[in-house]
């Protein structure tokens, strides 16, 4: 496994970075920071859920920061 550059739309997003058997994701565009250090089995994968948090935004759930809930 190897980093690899994960675009939408012709648009990087982030990237993805071997952790622990599997892929880890580092968002790189605000619009996808609910994804960002969540582990996936593929590149597929990842996009498939970047595809389905911009198609419904709360599907993603709520972030927390710092112990607070932001919405």
């Amino acid at each position: 496994m190897e980093k690899q550059v994960i675009e939408i739309g012709g648009e990087a997003v982030g990237v993805v970075v071997p952790d622990q058997d599997r892929l880890k994701f580092v968002a790189v565009k605000y619009h996808v920071w609910d994804l960002d250090s969540k582990r996936f089995n593929s590149a597929d994968e990842v996009r498939d859920a970047i595809r389905k948090l911009m198609s419904d935004p709360a599907a993603a759930g709520p972030r927390t920061t710092g112990g607070l809930t932001a919405a």
